[in-house]
């Protein structure tokens, strides 16, 4: 069965965004290879706001190759938005209800694995429902002191696995865990 892939940036103190929203101080670097992972994967889950946000986002005309390249990887895989508003979209499905049921579903059909873009509340939502098979954490070396945490109002401790570990030049820690069962 395909797995639910959380893939996130959070800072050293635990936020994945800034007190305004940014995002600034992530950092992509070629040893990460993040286009690797992006073809462990053929769908993204979205938030609403992250869909409207990032879901069909294009780089500026002076973008690099590589990045525009990684943009249209991004936006070649099949999209759901997790959302109250049930809307037509040319570019993803929409889901607002039944969001377990939903999940299995799709996991079921065959294909690779799912990623778990976010935003926040959505990440939430799939902890608390034991929706998430893997969290690969990437720690930014930055402390921001406020701003949107990754782990917010849990209902119940999260027991995970470390699978394994990967460090880049940047200063990035990758920490990949799965749940304990």
């Amino acid at each position: 069965m395909r797995k639910v892939v959380l893939d996130l940036a959070v800072t050293l103190d635990g936020f994945i965004q800034g007190p305004n929203g940014e995002t600034d101080w992530c950092i992509m670097d070629d040893d990460m290879d993040f286009e690797g992972f992006l073809s462990t994967i053929d769908t993204i889950f979205y938030g609403r706001v992250s869909y409207d946000t990032w879901g069909n986002y294009q780089p500026d005309q002076n973008a690099s190759e590589t990045e525009s390249k990684l943009w249209q990887s991004v936006h070649s895989k099949n999209k759901f938005v997790f959302s109250s508003q049930n809307r037509q979209d040319r570019n993803a499905t929409f889901i607002n209800s039944d969001i377990a049921k939903k999940v299995v579903e799709i996991k079921s059909q065959p294909g690779k694995d799912i990623w778990l873009y976010g935003g926040a509340s959505l990440i939430k939502t799939f902890i608390q429902l034991g929706l998430i098979d893997v969290y690969r954490i990437s720690v930014h070396p930055v402390a921001l002191g406020s701003g949107k945490p990754l782990f917010e109002d849990l209902e119940k401790r999260v027991a995970l696995n470390l699978v394994k570990t990967n460090t880049f030049k940047s200063g990035v820690v990758q920490l990949i865990y799965e749940p304990q069962q």
